[in-house]
């Protein structure tokens, strides 16, 4: 069936993208703004603020695991996770407008979170529309009266 297949690949695409986050975040809290591609020793201020911003990168990564278990009914934390994230690309284009072009790891976030991640919102979406579609026509079929 073509529509399990697409919720199949969804949610192993929304299990790679949760990775991302917890991953990078727990490097930004362990490791500081040194660790960061094209990172350096900063100000403890600066330093303070990158360690505790991480937290809640850190704590979308698992937000978005959490809500691929039921991807139903915790379709609206799948939907805020992924559009915080997609959000966060202006302020980047904010940033290299005023800074300068920021390392090109940081340039392929951008493209992934303007680019990609509404893409996987719409999929999103249609997958979950879908998938309710189909639980109520079976809801239908099963209170249905037996004609045979």
């Amino acid at each position: 069936m073509a529509g399990e297949k697409s919720r199949k690949a969804l949610l192993a695409t929304l299990g790679v993208l949760g990775a991302i986050p917890v991953a990078s975040g727990l490097t930004g809290i362990l490791g500081g703004p040194e660790r960061a591609p094209g990172g350096a020793a900063t100000t403890p201020s600066v330093d303070s603020e990158y360690r505790f911003v991480n937290t809640f990168w850190t704590a979308a990564g698992f937000a978005l695991w959490w809500s691929i278990r039921r991807p139903e009914k915790r379709a609206a934390t799948t939907r805020l996770v992924l559009g915080t994230a997609a959000a966060g690309g202006l302020p980047r284009l904010l940033s290299a407008r005023r800074a300068g072009a920021p390392h090109p790891v940081f340039q392929a976030a951008t493209v992934l979170e303007l680019a990609v991640l509404p893409g996987v919102l719409l999929w999103h979406a249609k997958v979950i529309r879908d998938g309710r579609r189909a639980e109520s026509s079976n809801a239908e079929l099963a209170a249905a009266p037996d004609r045979s």
